[in-house]
């Protein structure tokens, strides 16, 4: 009998635990499509700017699937032909599929505010990570001093986890470039009200605390209208920087408004209580319209749930409808402290990270055996520099 091909577009949390989770079954011929060659673990990114291990957030698509049964192509989807059950890539590949599960992820949204694209910075891919690493210690070996003011715009989970690991690594490499210690200005620019507004107003209250506690300045309910080579807009005003960081929007990948798709709230696909948007054609993580949509637990969630449907098709069984899932919400914010939304338990502090640390554990494992997760996990303690001024100087201690 034929087996049922799946062609799953996107490398990502969903799409890779879709594939995992289909892969060993015989029924189906299965096929990943994904424009990076490993798994990018999100939650760990802002470490590789703050000089932390690069395995640490890469998990290779080689230990992933290894003795795996499945295709994975280094690609780039570029259009899809509904009749014909086809998607042509970026290399003018032309795939088949009798099942489709898109997770291609968001793109980064500069909201067409002049200077931005040009001039900021990143933490969303490892080579974003790596530039703004590079930029902080090309500043100091240049200069001979920090920035005036290091600028984050936007108070989500990911602005948070950098503001708190900020000021500790600038003050570590300060050393290490011989420069004088001094205080470091570290902003972060909001245009809501409050911090992390997606969360209970307790948690935002805490972790506002929290920040001001390490130092870091805080301007919410201010606009950006711009940025030059030197300084940042803000309602108007230039703020004083060559480090402006942006982390504050998304928007859903172009692939979908390019091919037709229907488009429903936040920009995302409509689904049904499938997550199908069409026949066979299945929509999981940041891209579908459901509650949760853009975090990574809901697409590793809906990955899981899609293929499962899949099986249960196969053995002829009805599919099941989805139901979303509240994830918890870890945030860091500085060594040792995070904040913690479980439901109605809300957690900060030293317990709070003790909880962070486990939930990358149990992350990684979710893509690999415990014992390359286990590996995975201790490299959160490992640390990568490319300066060469900070590696000399560690080779000249350590000899």
């Amino acid at each position: 009998m034929a087996k049922e091909k799946v062609l799953i577009v996107g490398g990502g949390f969903g799409g890779v635990k879709a594939a995992l989770e289909l892969a060993d079954d015989n029924r189906f011929a299965v096929t990943l499509v994904s424009d990076h060659p490993s798994l990018r673990y999100y939650p760990t990114l802002y470490r590789n700017a703050t000089g932390g291990s690069r395995a640490n957030s890469n998990i290779p698509f080689d230990h992933i699937f290894a003795d795996k049964k499945l295709t994975v192509y280094a690609d780039t989807a570029v259009s899809i032909d509904r009749k014909a059950k086809t998607i042509k890539t970026a290399s003018k590949q032309v795939l088949e599929y009798d099942s489709l599960i898109l997770g291609l992820g968001v793109v980064t949204n500069y909201f067409g505010i002049a200077g931005l694209e040009e001039y900021s910075y990143s933490i969303k891919t490892n080579h974003q990570a790596e530039r703004l690493e590079a930029h902080l210690h090309n500043q100091l070996r240049e200069d001979g001093a920090p920035d005036l003011n290091y600028i984050i715009v936007g108070a989500g989970p990911t602005g948070i986890e950098l503001a708190g690991a900020l000021p500790s690594y600038l003050h570590k490499i300060m050393a290490k470039h011989d420069v004088m210690d001094r205080k470091v200005n570290i902003t972060i620019v909001e245009a809501m009200p409050r911090l992390l507004p997606r969360l209970p107003k307790d948690v935002s209250r805490a972790v506002r605390r929290r920040l001001k506690r390490l130092g870091i300045k805080l301007l919410l309910g201010e606009s950006v209208q711009g940025q030059t080579a030197g300084s940042l807009i803000v309602n108007g005003k230039p703020l004083a920087s060559h480090t402006v960081i942006w982390t504050a929007g998304v928007t859903n990948n172009p692939f979908f408004s390019d091919n037709h798709f229907v488009i429903a709230g936040r920009g995302k696909v409509a689904v049904d209580t499938y997550l199908q948007t069409e026949d066979n054609i299945f929509i999981i993580g940041d891209n579908a319209n459901t509650p949760y949509s853009g975090l990574a637990q809901t697409a590793l969630y809906d990955g899981k749930f899609v293929a499962d449907n899949l099986k249960r098709r196969a053995s002829g069984k009805d599919m099941k409808s989805y139901k979303a899932k509240r994830p918890v919400t870890v945030i860091p914010a500085g060594p040792h402290w995070a904040a913690v939304v479980w439901g109605k338990l809300h957690l900060f502090g030293f317990a709070g990270w003790l909880l962070r640390a486990g939930a990358d554990f149990v992350g990684f494992h979710d893509y690999e055996p415990w014992p390359k997760a286990t590996r995975q996990f201790f490299t959160e303690s490992q640390v990568e520099e490319d300066c060469v001024v900070c590696n000399t100087k560690a080779n000249y201690e350590n000899a």
